[in-house]
């Protein structure tokens, strides 16, 4: 008999603990209202000046273009407010949020992607990418880092939320974005899974249709293209509500390339099982900057010598 009380207590004491570890699962956890909630309190924080003011955790990590920011600087003291092209995503299953569009910086705009890492309902990590007029690009490019609010005002991503019929699984949205960084890398345009006529906008700026479109898509070009390897690959956001994906990369160019390397934040938009539309905020750091800066590359990423230019 006092076995039986044992194992009855023991299995109250375990029932117990299950209840109270879900309920604090349920406390900490953050769905798609709460995601959003975070960002805009901390968009507002950012606007206002004000990092007091926004739901930082201790451990709050913050870069901008890869170059760490100490608390209180950089967009927390020049952005004034949001622009014309505001777009949110959220990603409960990894914990993230993000903002891409247009910020104004008082009398200037910049292009940018904020994404956001939020832990028991606080943030953690911001990674911002800002494409400014003034930016270094590339050579005889005007302007060279392809800055151009009104043309991602003109072409804006669509706001839409996919029926739950349409909408694909994370791994598959994953594998099809990676598919275009395979592409890139085997400089084949036949391994990406994208639709005809796919068009790519670099900070506001088309540069995929110039030829009227005939073979001239995202995927085009390729084979000549002036890249040996896409480093510092990840993808590991996906809004699958608007059948999105998030990925972030290095273009490191080919041994003895002029040009300079590129990292970048791309938006995939997926339809049908394919790539419809990519939309990107980039930079074009320095050869003697480390990116992308984030784990798992951290500030130890490798610099390989042909990514300076001689």
């Amino acid at each position: 008999m006092t076995d039986k009380k044992s194992r009855c207590a023991v299995m109250l004491a375990t029932l117990l603990m299950l209840s109270v570890g879900s309920s604090a699962s349920a406390t900490s956890a953050c769905d798609r209202p709460c995601l959003k909630s975070v960002l805009d309190g901390y968009l507002r924080a950012v606007m206002q000046h004000d990092p007091t003011a926004a739901p930082l955790a201790p451990s709050y990590r913050h870069t901008e273009n890869a170059i760490n920011i100490p608390l209180g600087k950089g967009v927390w003291q020049s952005v004034t407010a949001l622009g014309q092209v505001q777009r949110r995503y959220l990603d409960p299953v990894s914990g993230q949020a993000a903002y891409y569009g247009i910020v104004a910086e008082g009398a200037q705009l910049a292009i940018v992607t904020a994404r956001l890492r939020i832990e028991d309902r606080t943030v953690t990590e911001a990674e911002w990418y800002i494409a400014r007029e003034a930016d270094p690009g590339l050579p005889g490019a005007s302007p060279p880092s392809s800055w151009n609010p009104q043309g991602l005002t003109a072409t804006p991503p669509p706001e839409r939320v996919l029926p739950k019929a349409q909408r694909l699984p994370r791994a598959t949205m994953i594998a099809i974005v990676n598919s275009y960084f395979d592409g890139i890398t085997s400089h084949d345009g036949t391994v990406v899974r994208a639709h005809p006529g796919c068009n790519r906008y670099e900070n506001g700026t088309r540069v995929t249709g110039r030829r009227g479109g005939v073979n001239d898509d995202c995927v085009s070009g390729l084979t000549n293209f002036n890249l040996a390897n896409v480093a510092g690959r990840r993808v590991a956001f996906v809004d699958d509500e608007a059948g999105v994906v998030l990925g972030m990369a290095v273009f490191i160019r080919r041994a003895g390339a002029t040009l300079p390397r590129n990292a970048f934040s791309e938006w995939f938009w997926i339809e049908d099982g394919k790539i419809r539309n990519i939309w990107t905020a980039m930079y074009y750091p320095g050869p003697e900057r480390p990116v992308p800066n984030w784990p798992p590359f951290d500030g130890n990423f490798p610099l390989p010598v042909f990514t300076t230019a001689p």
